[in-house]
């Protein structure tokens, strides 16, 4: 069965549906190989443990920026486009007369989008130098350097923001802070009286899920090393840091259904890129191993050893 298993190709198409579904690409092949097995084949001997396999960390280069584009949409590293960032904010109860920060900004695409929707003033951070600098040209290109700036700052060594803000925005980027006391409390300081904070993150079910296989692999793939925590632990960092809950819930379906919804879509954009041949096959490598590194944070969401959970934190005035 070994040597059926590894002659067996998986069509493209169905190698790019079982990742962004979280299926494993090889439970595909044990299945085919089982079905081409001979009813006479001898009894294979007993397996052995196979060698751990290194994973490769997806770094923020300018193949994987260019393939995130065409999967996300303009300005986005991951589910979510404009719509549901627009929907999900509505919590903060914008205006153009605020002030918002924006956690792990990414390529920009929601701060442009908070500030073109609600006239807001935002200043983005973001820890990968290659993300900031790319989505600072795109608000330049927007014509948006001024109203939502995307500034490059190691989310795990900020000290001070550069003013008070009225809001507060982070999505899905906690979850690389190592210290995460330390950025919520400089995020308390830094927000106004009477302030929102919206947070979009990444939690594991427990802690025996950090020790789990699929978990390992999933955490060692991250371009930015990852520190998730249970979602009772971030309550408490947000509540140790000053902040009360208003909104605490897990949105795990949603997430996935947007995952599942965008690369749907995608299976016209890999037809293209594969039409094009020699110019779009770097691009359809890299959606292809973007699916991959999608597949295993999708699989545990689907185990229930990853969650996303969305939190509303309030700080109050100091009025008595």
């Amino acid at each position: 069965m070994v040597g059926v298993k590894e002659d067996i190709k998986v069509p493209l198409k169905m190698r790019m549906k079982a990742w962004w579904e979280g299926y494993d690409v090889n439970d595909i092949k044990e299945r085919m190989a089982a079905n081409r097995a001979e009813p006479e084949t001898a009894p294979e001997p007993e397996k052995k443990a196979e060698p751990e396999v290194e994973v490769e960390k997806a770094v923020w280069d300018e193949a994987r920026i260019a393939a995130t584009q065409l999967i996300w949409g303009d300005g986005y590293c991951g589910p979510g486009g404009p719509e549901n960032v627009i929907a999900m904010s509505k919590l903060l109860a914008l205006s153009p007369k605020h002030s918002a920060m924006v956690i792990g900004a990414g390529l920009g695409g929601p701060s442009r989008v908070l500030a073109s929707e609600f006239g807001v003033w935002i200043s983005g951070y973001e820890s990968s130098d290659a993300l900031a600098e790319r989505g600072m040209q795109m608000s330049i290109d927007a014509g948006l350097e001024k109203k939502a700036p995307i500034h490059h700052k190691d989310l795990n060594s900020i000290t001070e923001f550069e003013r008070k803000f009225d809001r507060a925005y982070s999505k899905e980027s906690l979850f690389t802070v190592e210290n995460k006391t330390q950025l919520l409390q400089k995020v308390f300081e830094h927000l106004k009286d009477d302030s929102l904070f919206l947070v979009t993150d990444y939690v594991v079910k427990d802690q025996d899920s950090l020790a789990k296989p699929d978990v390992i692999s999933w955490l060692r793939q991250e371009p930015i090393d990852p520190y998730p925590v249970t979602s009772d632990t971030m309550v408490q960092a947000l509540e140790n840091s000053g902040f009360s809950i208003r909104v605490n819930e897990d949105i795990t379906d949603q997430y996935l259904n947007m995952i599942s919804e965008a690369w749907a879509c995608a299976d016209n954009v890999v037809q293209l890129l594969a039409e094009q041949g020699p110019d779009g096959t770097k691009n359809l490598m890299m959606i292809m191993k973007e699916a991959e590194f999608w597949g295993k944070r999708t699989k545990i969401m689907r185990s229930g050893d990853l969650k996303v959970h969305r939190y509303l934190a309030h700080k109050a005035s100091d009025e008595k």
